[in-house]
């Protein structure tokens, strides 16, 4: 079931995640806004400059050459409008003049001042406006090497038109709006990702809430594929994980519950019958009793096994082992238990087979496996135990004849207390710890441990051993 959250407002993390985001978008913004500004007027103005400077050498230039053509400067103090004329020939060439009310522009006459070789004005400023000529940036003009006269011109700084000033207000104001602009994007950016953000990570919140307080049940809405709904995915496999454990640590309660209760029902009916007279206290009655106290201690040691298996504090002491050996002696041990179970056996073991292992622990192994073919098998049954050495490990094939296991059982044979069918009783089933334990103790070798249909018809068990290489088998 997917859990449902609902509408809260912003989150705390949604709050500081807006606030951040904002924040940061506004001094970027305004760090642009600043940067360009600045960089627009200095640039403009480091234009002009330039623009400015090579007018006044042209100019300049001109200028010595009607001084080549005239010998003089004397026709320019005579004339004022010859001034005008001939700065406007020399800068803009093929305009005429600009109509009375329109602004200056940059390089109008009025903006230069010529004085002599002698530095007396010729034109422009007076000698004593002494302020003004301090603003002048002055270029020598010269001919045939000889210098004839000295023109000034004012910096652009100083005599920039309205229009220009207009024009850099403008781009200031354009360059604002974009600013705002960008601010409003920025805070309904901040708000929609802050927004978008706090509401699952405050689902997520809420549901692990729900797994901390036992309520295994929780999922979260798994949209997307980004890194948010991976962790979705995960924490919902976390929690299908948990409630699986929880159902199986409940019946894992109730199965040992039941598997106790019942050697200790008859224990106390037998000890009450006793008490009753109704049965005699004798060999044959102690007899009973030894073997029920038995099976309890059995079911117990099984159960510390696997509690150890599960900690990962199994006692296993490896060493050197030739598998192929240990396996062939503990069937010839078995001879007499499987003829009187009808069972025959067929051996295909190849020698040697040099692994790690603990001979006490593999014995163990050995003994339940045969203990669930000899419960499983009907009589007259058939056990082949095949034994190979190959390039990944030492493989043990161990299959037996039917009845056989249902495919859609085979990969919960090694779960604890499990039987295939419900109805079997301990006599004919056991505890249902014995497959558990053959795992847990392939596991502790380093093995693998996996169930198939046998070609024999019944149940089939293949197990894989890391192989010993020779330089160790010694040691």
């Amino acid at each position: 079931m997917t859990f449902r959250l609902p509408r809260l407002p912003f989150s705390h993390l949604g709050i500081k995640l807006f606030v951040i985001i904002l924040s940061v978008n506004v001094v970027i913004a305004g760090l642009v806004f600043l940067g360009v500004s600045r960089s627009l007027d200095r640039g403009f103005l480091e234009y002009l400059e330039t623009t400015q400077a090579s007018r006044a050498e042209t100019l300049a230039e001109g200028l010595g050459q009607e001084w080549a053509r005239r010998g003089d400067w004397q026709w320019l103090r005579d004339s004022p409008p010859a001034w005008h004329r001939l700065v406007r020939q020399q800068l803009w060439p093929g305009e005429g003049m600009p109509p009375h009310g329109i602004e200056r522009r940059l390089g109008d006459a009025r903006d230069f001042v010529l004085h002599d070789a002698g530095g007396l004005p010729v034109i422009g400023l007076p000698p004593d406006d002494e302020a003004m000529a301090a603003e002048l940036h002055w270029l020598p003009i010269e001919h045939n090497g000889e210098r004839v006269g000295t023109l000034g011109y004012r910096p652009p700084q100083h005599l920039m038109a309205r229009m220009d000033r207009i024009f850099l207000s403008r781009q200031q104001r354009n360059l604002g709006i974009i600013v705002a602009a960008l601010g409003v994007a920025s805070l309904l950016l901040a708000g929609g990702l802050a927004w978008w953000l706090g509401r699952r990570t405050r689902s997520m919140a809420l549901a692990t809430r729900r797994l901390t307080e036992g309520d295994y049940s929780a999922r979260l809405p798994e949209r997307g594929r980004d890194e948010l709904a991976r962790l979705a995915r995960d924490f919902n496999t976390l929690a299908a994980t948990l409630e699986a454990s929880r159902e199986a640590r409940e019946r894992w309660v109730t199965d040992i519950a039941h598997e106790l209760r019942t050697p200790l029902a008859v224990l106390r009916g037998e000890i009450e019958a006793m008490q009753d007279r109704i049965r005699p206290l004798n060999e044959d009655s102690l007899h009973s009793l030894s073997q029920e106290v038995g099976q309890l201690e059995r079911l117990v040691a099984d159960l510390r096994l696997l509690s150890q298996s599960d900690a990962g504090a199994l006692e296993v002491q490896l060493a050197p082992l030739d598998l192929a050996a240990h396996l062939s002696a503990r069937l010839d041990e078995a001879g007499g238990w499987l003829d009187d179970c009808g069972m025959e056996v067929v051996r295909h073991i190849e020698h040697p087979a040099w692994i790690r292992g603990d001979a006490q622990r593999l014995r163990q192994l050995w003994t339940n496996l045969l203990d669930n073919s000899c419960a499983y098998t009907a009589p007259p049954g058939c056990l082949e135990v095949r034994l190979s050495v190959e390039p990944q490990g030492v493989r043990v094939v161990w299959q037996d004849s039917p009845p056989g296991v249902p495919e859609e059982a085979l990969d919960r044979l090694t779960e604890r207390l499990y039987r295939v069918e419900g109805s079997r009783s301990r006599a004919s089933g056991g505890s249902g710890l014995g497959l558990s334990i053959a795992s847990a103790l392939v596991k502790s070798h380093g093995g693998t441990m996996q169930a198939s249909a046998s070609p024999l018809g019944g149940l089939c068990w293949t197990i894989e051993f890391p192989a010993l290489e020779e330089d160790h088998r010694s040691q």
